[in-house]
């Protein structure tokens, strides 16, 4: 199961997040989304667990939590939707 951890302090990085999440269960992977310009985090990350009862209790347990001085909120990621196919050139 994909978790979505929002509120997150900026200097937090991936072990961060793993070392949060791996009592409840194995973390399968772990990442800070980064702006694309500064290289510096967004505030947000995803945690991919191995199990859905154990993500669901480290949900649970984590949301509003506070983690490296900030309140954190810690949810089920919503499914990316899915991308369109581009559309064919009419000048080709």
């Amino acid at each position: 199961m994909n978790v979505f951890v929002s509120s997150l302090s900026f200097k937090a990085k991936k072990e961060d997040l793993i070392e949060l999440f791996a009592p409840f269960g194995e973390v399968l992977s772990a990442r800070i989304i980064l702006n694309k310009e500064t290289r510096r985090s967004r505030g947000y990350g995803f945690v991919e667990m191995a199990n859905d009862q154990e993500a669901l209790a480290a949900i649970d347990a984590l949301n509003g939590s506070e983690h490296m001085g900030r309140t954190i909120n810690v949810a089920v990621a919503n499914e990316r939707p899915a991308q369109p196919a581009p559309a064919p050139d009419p000048e080709e």
